[in-house]
């Protein structure tokens, strides 16, 4: 598929669409349009001139293919159920086409629990030839072994660490959740709500520590167990509106939730409430709602960098031992959080 159709389709010059497809250090000043540019492109099939040159050779010489590599979505069914995850793949991507690496099949938490029990075979883009496998998010410990008989090399991006089970890279969700709570703590605020999963989630640990670490109570009333999507958000808000008593600021576990309690606050439009709202993970949406969103940034594009680098370093034997790379997050301070009302 030749770039010019890529650009039509994308209203982008065919220059643009070149550099942005063909040079991984190239980052377009539109990261709407960048983003376009990739969506057509994998609509399209197209591959860059590194992965189509690495496929030509092996279809030339018989001995060198491309890698092919699945993604496990752990937790959710779709990649728009949360937008994180959606960007992370999307960086994936471009990293793996980068590497001369072939997108295998995007395998969600029913697909993997059908094969283990094969109750349904896979279909005929399966992994039957894909080597390895990058998990998103958190891998439930009883699929562990199997994947392993299925992949000559796992590699996971989450924000929980496993317990070495196989190669990582995480920007860990308890001090992410920590710098969230100074903030808000910071600015003067005593009853934090929490939205967010509760099962064993970093996020929540980090979350209670920080309660007990300021000498705050933890008020089982302020937490609201959720899946973490923006329904759900959503739905939470409208729950603590119709408290007597509600939370001065509101902490959620990523941004889709966020979002959901931000649009029911615009919806209520009670003017005397206003709680503060932080999250984390930073995705584009987040900067561009208002009030837009403040969040605890964490790097998909660098965790996506390296996961593909260990996973391809495992598959050319370059390491036996399993490892765990951990970012630093960063706090991302917009318009969402206020200091908190006396009284």
């Amino acid at each position: 598929m030749s770039l010019k159709e890529i650009a039509k389709r994308s209203g982008a010059s065919v220059s643009t669409v070149s550099r942005v497809l063909n040079r991984p250090d190239y980052h377009c000043s539109d990261p709407a349009l960048q983003e376009k540019i990739w969506q057509c492109a994998r609509e399209l099939d197209y591959l860059p001139n590194a992965a189509a040159r690495q496929l030509k050779l092996g279809s030339r010489t018989g001995s060198e293919k491309s890698t092919s590599i699945d993604v496990f979505l752990t937790r959710f069914l779709s990649l728009e159920s949360d937008l994180f995850f959606k960007e992370l793949y999307d960086a994936l991507l471009e990293e793996l086409l980068a590497n001369g690496c072939h997108l295998g099949r995007l395998l969600t938490l029913p697909d993997m629990t059908q094969r283990r029990l094969n109750l349904t075979p896979l279909s005929a883009r399966a992994s039957a030839g894909a080597s390895g496998l990058i998990l998103l998010g958190k891998c439930p410990a009883e699929l562990i072994p199997f994947l392993k008989s299925q992949y000559q090399a796992l590699v996971g991006i989450d924000r929980n660490p496993t317990n070495f089970d196989y190669d990582e890279v995480i920007c860990n969700g308890t001090d992410a959740a920590a710098t969230a709570m100074d903030y808000l703590i910071s600015l003067g605020h005593k009853k934090i709500a929490y939205i967010g999963d509760c099962s064993y989630e970093a996020r929540y640990i980090g979350y209670y520590q920080s309660l007990i670490s300021h000498k705050l109570p933890l008020d089982h009333g302020n937490i609201y167990p959720t899946s973490q999507t923006r329904e759900e958000g959503r739905q939470m808000m409208k729950t603590i509106l119709k408290k007597d008593s509600r939370p001065s600021a509101i902490f959620c576990a990523n941004d889709s939730t966020a979002l959901g309690v931000l649009e029911t606050l615009r919806k209520s439009r009670q003017k005397k409430y206003l709680p503060s709202v932080i999250a984390i993970d930073n995705i584009r949406e987040s900067g561009m709602i208002s009030p837009s969103l403040t969040t605890i940034d964490i790097p998909k594009r660098e965790m996506s960098h390296l996961a593909v680098g260990i996973l391809l370093d495992r598959l050319n034997r370059g390491h036996k031992e399993h490892l765990r790379i951990e970012l630093p997050c960063r706090l991302i301070v917009r318009e969402s959080c206020s200091y908190a009302m006396p009284g």
